[in-house]
């Protein structure tokens, strides 16, 4: 008589049937599942980016204005247009300068910028730029304001090579800022800070 060594029948797998509580649990996490996906909905329009372009009147090293949009540019601090600076042994008016350096940039260009985070003034933080350049990146490496909140490695390049403000010693702004005029001290406005300024503003309820 053979044997045979082959598999024998498979016995078919029958899953026991799910309790009334866990019926219920699962029908709990599918609401709140989709309350989290109307109320994501509903707050996407606060996160919504705004785009703004034309003819830029600069205003100092990081603010700008297009049309009736007051511009802020995002991650980076310029000495403050009245700020001076201190380079072989003799004060300057880098302020002035770094107005002087953005406007070169732009070159009386056309600017665009998005953003959709607003400061304690109102002002749009803006992402610009001018016939492809990116505005806020090409200041720090410039050497005409400093990172805040991006541009580190730009940063690090500009300072080893002793560019614009770098070439002396000089307040870092915020610091002249709040000696200066005693401001509030502003939250840096990287990239990261966007990034948690989104989520805030999706699940915040009032």
């Amino acid at each position: 008589m053979r044997r045979s060594w082959g598999p024998g029948p498979r016995r078919r797998y029958v899953a026991p049937p799910r309790s009334l509580w866990r019926r219920l649990l699962d029908y709990g996490l599918t609401v709140i599942i989709l309350g989290l996906l109307i109320l994501l909905a509903a707050r996407l329009d606060r996160v919504e980016t705004r785009k703004t372009e034309g003819a830029a009147i600069v205003n100092d090293g990081d603010s700008i204005t297009l049309g009736a949009e007051r511009i802020r540019m995002r991650g980076i601090d310029a000495p403050e247009y009245t700020q001076t600076c201190r380079r072989n042994g003799a004060d300057y008016s880098c302020g002035t300068l770094a107005r002087q350096s953005l406007v070169r940039l732009i070159a009386g260009r056309p600017v665009s910028c998005t953003g959709w985070q607003r400061d304690r003034y109102g002002r749009l933080l803006g992402d610009c730029t001018a016939g492809g350049k990116d505005l806020n990146r090409a200041q720090v490496e410039a050497g005409w304001a400093v990172a805040f909140g991006d541009f580190k490695s730009e940063e690090a390049v500009a300072r080893a090579g002793k560019a614009g403000i770098w070439a002396g010693t000089f307040d870092q702004p915020q610091d002249w800022r709040d000696s200066h005029h005693g401001e509030v001290v502003e939250r840096k406005h990287g990239t990261l800070a966007s990034i948690g300024d989104a989520v805030r503003e999706i699940f915040r309820f009032w």
